[in-house]
């Protein structure tokens, strides 16, 4: 049975401008970090890319080292570009990564130029497209001169292999680094996508949302939803099947009394504003001007709608954000680190 797109689908998305290029984000992006490998059915990731473009949702994230196993994220949405998503191109998003291992020897990780140039290559076959829309740095490589991983990705767009390209992770002297070299070059470097969540401030503490304003840069912030801790799945226990059960992305040591205390009290602030605890982390982060588009994973269907909704109320009063700050005070709940080893 084909695909046919919902045709309003247009109509109740909100979309902002990524920085200060020409280019639109939808206020939601789905991500294909988790549940887009061999290990889910492909019905199942079918189902929740379709779900999410039927919603306005047009940008879909990915890196090279999706999966499991590795590339099997980009292999799986290439078969969804070419079945359902056939015609659609260029109604959509398609961004992509590189810097995790890949492969195995000295050229299948981090930044230098031979394993950009060639991770991108590969991406391309994977998806079975002639070019990505964003081409991310997907981390800062310290042994590498920047000016060698910024040239390449410059070389990424001159080839017509990407539209666009953006980092990952990458703190605020670095940014500031990187976009002087794109700039000399006349690379459209457009935007940034640093974790950031009510969990998990770094950006704010290091500066990096003023840069990214002072630069005209947008933002996709990834975990919004701190691996699930800011949902209403741990509230009470670690269900089976989460990611905290599995002790993949979220350990369970997050899950200390006093954080899930905290998390108690924010899911009250939640149901007092009527939204989940989740529609209402969402909504936070996207009060910032600088933030783009706040990506999401999901494992069901259910989930995208629910976050979608969170676009019904986005407003916070004052009192209810410092209320939100008595629960999520920088460098007490934190579950991340600002560092180069952000996934």
């Amino acid at each position: 049975m084909s695909y046919n797109p919902n045709p309003t689908r247009y109509e109740h998305m909100l979309y902002n401008r990524c920085g200060k290029s020409g280019l639109l984000l939808p206020a939601i992006s789905l991500g294909l970090w988790h549940n887009f490998g061999d290990d889910v059915p492909h019905q199942t990731k079918v189902d929740m890319c379709t779900t999410a473009f039927d919603l306005g949702i047009t940008h879909f994230d990915l890196a090279n080292n999706y999966g499991p196993p590795p590339g099997s994220a980009e292999k799986a949405f290439g078969c969804i570009l070419k079945n359902e998503f056939a015609g659609l191109r260029d109604e959509l998003i398609i961004s992509s990564k590189a810097g995790y291992l890949m492969w195995p020897g000295p050229y299948g990780e981090w930044g230098s130029r031979k394993y950009i140039v060639a991770s991108c290559d590969q991406t391309l076959q994977r998806l079975g497209v002639d070019y990505v829309d964003i081409f991310y740095a997907h981390r800062f490589d310290p042994n590498t001169p920047l000016e060698e991983t910024m040239l390449a990705l410059d070389h990424l767009v001159r080839m017509g292999k990407a539209l666009y390209v953006g980092i990952s992770s990458y703190n605020t002297q670095r940014t500031k680094e990187a976009y002087s070299i794109l700039k000399s070059l006349g690379t459209p470097f457009i935007i940034h996508q640093p974790s950031y969540s009510m969990l998990n401030r770094w950006v704010e503490t290091d500066g990096l949302l003023d840069t990214l304003g002072e630069l005209g840069l947008g933002s996709i912030v990834f975990s919004p939803l701190a691996q699930g801790m800011l949902t209403d799945k741990y509230l009470k226990d670690i269900p089976q099947g989460s990611r905290a059960s599995k002790n993949r992305s979220l350990s369970t040591t997050f899950l200390s009394e006093e954080n899930l205390s905290r998390i108690r009290g924010l899911h009250g602030i939640a149901e007092r504003r009527g939204q989940t605890l989740a529609q209402m982390a969402l909504a936070w982060v996207l009060r910032k001007p600088e933030v783009t588009t706040a990506l999401i994973g999901a494992s069901k269907v259910q989930q995208i709608v629910d976050c979608v909704d969170a676009l019904k109320n986005t407003i916070f009063t004052t009192q209810e954000l410092i209320e939100i700050d008595t629960y999520a005070v920088d460098g007490q709940i934190n579950i991340w680190a600002q560092s180069a080893e952000l996934i």
